[in-house]
């Protein structure tokens, strides 16, 4: 076991500069922060080796903190860690990040950080704002490692909500066309990762049509050639592309109900391209 090095209840202040750097610093146990720990000025553990813990709990710094490249077993921060400043975790790897998600500072870069184990996984809305006070724009590595991290320990539902998260954070970085494209699948499918939506969407738009030419059907293009009218075979027949069930071309509807045919096609294919889309999305990620 090597030996750690502590900072309990150290007390260090140079505002204008830095107060404690380490850069590529090898710790065989423990880099204790914490208990007392305040900073006034920049912290920089770049590319320091901790064999053991990085604890920040009940540590106070104002200033920047610099954890990028760092490997460690563990960092903890606690209810009682106070960051006043910008944090820099990029490229690090850390095995256990035991922290409390709303102790980071809005200030935060975090791609490239790898972890293997969320000692507090859940709940879900904490680690999304977490990972949402990344200051560099939409990056999807941070998303990836969320995602990776609650399938690995089984939280699926969990992974999928981060993954949906991701696309909706894309979409804000989008030209405005891209983004109306977006709000489209999110709406219907959740970007393939809510895939009931789809049925839900279908079913109610095959009720409306059901009953809307159940009441007045349209006419036979050919009366003595046409089979018999089926009000929910002929919306389906305009809801699925590609695939006939013989009523569409049998039938010519005429007036408000000329224009509910072109609306059904239309969000046929609209529910067709975004199911495919998050289909292929979701067998990218296998």
């Amino acid at each position: 076991m090597g030996a750690s090095v502590e900072f309990h209840e150290a007390r260090l202040t140079n505002r204008s500069g830095s107060t404690l750097t380490t850069w590529g610093l090898t710790v065989g146990g423990a880099l204790d922060c914490c208990e007392g720990f305040v900073s006034h000025g920049r912290v920089s553990l770049t590319s320091s080796r901790i064999a053991s813990a990085l604890c920040l709990a009940g540590a106070t710094m104002v200033g920047s903190l610099s954890l990028k490249k760092i490997r460690a077993s563990s960092v903890k921060t606690d209810d009682r860690t106070l960051l006043r400043g910008p944090v820099d975790f990029r490229h690090a790897h850390v095995e256990v990040l035991a922290d409390v998600p709303a102790r980071w500072p809005d200030d935060l870069r975090l791609d490239g950080l790898v972890y293997d184990h969320l000692e507090t996984a859940l709940p879900l809305q904490g680690r999304l704002a977490w990972l949402g006070k990344e200051t560099l724009g939409y990056l999807p590595q941070p998303y990836e490692q969320l995602a990776a991290t609650y399938s690995r320990h089984g939280h699926d539902v969990a992974a999928r909500g981060v993954l949906l998260a991701k696309c909706r954070r894309h979409r804000r970085s989008q030209p405005a066309a891209l983004r109306v494209w977006g709000h489209v699948q999110d709406w219907t499918v959740g970007y393939g990762y809510r895939p009931v939506r789809a049925a839900g969407w279908l079913l109610l738009l095959l009720l409306i049509a059901s009953i809307a030419f159940g009441v007045h059907h349209p006419p036979a293009v050919k009366a003595n050639e046409a089979p018999p009218f089926n009000s929910f075979l002929y919306a389906l027949d305009l809801l699925v592309p590609v695939v006939g069930f013989g009523q569409e071309e049998a039938f010519r509807p005429a007036g408000w109900q000329q224009w509910l045919a072109a609306a059904l096609i239309a969000a046929g294919w609209v529910l067709a391209t975004t199911i495919a889309a998050g289909l292929a999305r979701t067998l990218s990620r296998r």
